[in-house]
């Protein structure tokens, strides 16, 4: 017969495991506390190894059946080796043996939750809110839920809970700050973020999220100061940097904010973004090379990273290197194919390249992608004028208006084809649209036609809304 030891809980975790170890090398069989059991179990998750663990689980069970806590921890290891069915069945056992014990409804609710069960996930989420001494991760997978449910406002209603709970919540605070960004909210973010710091002024989490919701709102200047605190309390803290560079970009604050970006490598290994933002602030400042240099850094290091090989082409253009512009146009729109701007580039270089059809078929595109473009409308337009092509270019205006009905300078170059065309009661019937919108670009119409200055009829049109 086999020899049987005994262990109790006063021991060292380690000596549990050594021992329980020891016992399988000599086929023998040990009698181990429930404590020691925990330790031994604890020990293969920390290692991630939950097979031994469910091993050790299954042996404390057989060595202590009314002990709940094994079944649990039984329970939580079938959810991690994805044993859905067994993982219900063992938390079953453990309701019958101890029905007070939260972690049973808070794993239940975990994997309802998993199943997209929602009704049933929060029905035990409510349970382990009464019985858990520590409630707030529960508020916070209880805010998940109604996420997934698309129900953001009893989402935040949750995440505030869990806050009141933990003010040190990290996920909390950020989720928070992604649902008043989807239901688009920013005044109330602030004003949660604002009474948060005046209890919690250290939370870094708190001001980062607070300049996000400035930075949303146009407020660049705040922004920039909730960054300055966030990176005051937390000085490696990459992404505050990362957004503050993003803020002074919009103030068109360029060699600052190249400074910033860079301080992020101090913190956190160079990535393709930061790479491809330094790009942008030297492309604004027209030092192509830097720009071209830090660009070719983002693609090396993110060949998917479409702006950046857009950037290439941009101080290719700048440098009026159009062919090889094109090149890096394309592998940009070869990444993303429905972006208006790649193709708006593209139609510009084939034009300077005197390739009219391609230029056109691109700018058919764009205004396809982006119909409120309205420079490209009046560039398409211009191609199909230089050809002659006076009908195709009336056309194209006649589109444009409709999806633009307010943009005057639409109807200051349709009023010049118009006249081009010799149809001179419809050309003075859209300029006085065109005055409606906009008396003071009536000067686009002289423009494109010098001849029409010295037209008594329409400067006595034009006098009348102008004077």
């Amino acid at each position: 017969m086999e020899d049987e030891y005994e262990f109790g809980f006063t021991e060292d975790p380690k000596f549990s495991v050594e021992r329980y170890e020891e016992m399988l090398r000599n086929h023998d069989q040990y009698f181990f506390d429930a404590q020691a059991f925990e330790n031994i179990i604890d020990y293969y998750i920390e290692k991630n190894d939950p097979v031994k663990a469910i091993q050790v689980v299954d042996y404390a069970i057989s060595q202590h059946p009314f002990a709940a806590i094994f079944l649990i921890k039984q329970a939580q290891l079938f959810v991690v080796t994805n044993r859905v069915g067994e993982a219900f069945a063992a938390l079953d056992k453990a309701a019958l043996l101890e029905a007070s014990d939260a972690d049973i409804y808070i794993i239940r609710g975990n994997l309802y939750e998993s199943m997209d069960r929602y009704t049933e996930a929060l029905e035990n989420y409510q349970k382990a809110l009464t019985m858990a001494e520590e409630t707030d991760d529960i508020l916070l997978h209880m805010a998940y839920v109604h996420q997934n449910m698309g129900d953001y406002d009893m989402a935040i209603h949750y995440l505030k809970e869990c806050l009141k709970q933990n003010m040190e919540n990290q996920d909390a605070l950020y989720e928070l700050a992604f649902c008043y960004d989807v239901i688009d909210n920013q005044q109330e973010s602030i004003q949660f973020y604002e009474q948060y710091i005046d209890n919690e002024p250290y939370s870094y989490a708190a001001w980062y999220n607070l300049g996000n919701a400035f930075t949303k709102l146009g407020l660049f200047e705040k922004a920039i100061d909730a960054y300055d605190y966030a990176i005051l309390i937390k000085d490696n803290f990459a992404s505050a940097y990362f957004n503050k560079g993003n803020a002074l970009v919009n103030l068109e604050k360029y060699a600052e904010a190249i400074e910033v970006y860079r301080q992020t490598f101090e913190y956190e290994q160079p990535n393709a973004d930061t790479y491809c933002a330094i790009g942008e602030c030297y492309e604004k400042l027209e030092q192509m090379d830097e720009a071209r240099a830090f660009y070719k850094k983002a693609v090396k290091m993110d060949s998917k990273l479409a702006d950046a090989w857009f950037g290439i082409g941009v101080t290719l253009d700048f440098e009026e290197r159009y062919f090889e512009a094109l090149h890096f146009y394309r592998k940009a729109l070869d990444l993303d194919i429905s972006n208006a701007d790649y193709w708006f580039a593209i139609a510009d270089a084939e034009y300077k390249l005197g390739h009219l059809p391609e230029s056109e078929n691109a700018y058919e595109k764009v205004v396809e992608l982006n119909p409120l473009d309205i420079d490209a409308w009046l560039d398409y337009s211009s191609i199909l004028y230089e050809q002659e092509r006076l009908n195709d270019a009336i056309e194209v205006m006649a589109e444009a208006i409709k999806s633009n009905p307010d943009a005057a300078e639409l109807y200051y170059r349709l009023v010049a084809y118009l006249f081009a065309r010799g149809d001179y009661n419809e050309a003075l019937t859209n300029l006085e649209l065109a005055l409606s919108a906009d008396p003071e670009k009536h000067y686009i119409l002289f423009d494109y036609l010098p001849q029409l200055q010295k037209n008594k009829v329409i400067l006595d049109i034009i006098n009348r809304y102008t004077r």
